[in-house]
């Protein structure tokens, strides 16, 4: 089967497309950014990265691209010990309900456990975010918690839920 999503470095010109989606309220609400998200926003977003080690500790963003075009973005906060790491993943609401977040958080977990060797993955979402609970489960992460009113964003206290996927479960999980 062909993959129809790329990941890959973000460049300066993907910063409209970039201010575009993380604009959309509809994308930011469970999102640690605020919507609107500027064009200046989105060019120092790309500034930054650009200067970054994908392969370092902390966090970098790849650019998830479709046909040519910006469709969204998947992050790894790659931790010290560079044997585990934290991601989460966006996806433009015109693009959503294809497959194609599913694809790239796959394919970013086939990079961080088949091809860099890391040990554990993990990733939380807002509790309200049922899709994104979906995904991760989909994927074969399994729920480690549930931390209830723990976050302030956006005016108001939500809950977390905690995933977590070893690389073992990840190959018992892709057979």
């Amino acid at each position: 089967m062909a993959e129809r999503v790329v990941l890959r470095p973000f460049v300066m010109t993907d910063a409209p497309v970039l201010a575009e989606y993380r604009s959309d309220p509809h994308v930011a609400r469970y999102q640690g950014w605020e919507a609107p998200f500027s064009l200046v926003q989105a060019e120092e977003f790309v500034r930054e990265v650009g200067v970054l080690d994908p392969t370092g500790p902390g966090w970098f963003q790849f650019a998830v691209e479709v046909s040519g075009e910006l469709v969204g973005d998947v992050g790894v906060n790659l931790h010290h010990n560079r044997m585990q790491a934290e991601i989460g993943y966006t996806l433009a609401t015109a693009h959503q309900g294809r497959g194609y977040a599913t694809e790239a958080v796959r394919r970013l977990l086939e990079h961080l456990f088949d091809e860099r060797g890391l040990h554990r993955v993990a990733a939380e979402c807002d509790a309200r975010n049922e899709r994104s609970a979906r995904l991760l489960t989909r994927l074969g992460f399994r729920q480690e918690g549930h931390r209830v009113r723990s976050t302030w964003a956006k005016g108001e206290w939500t809950d977390d839920l905690l995933f977590a996927l070893l690389a073992e479960e990840w190959r018992e999980h892709m057979i």
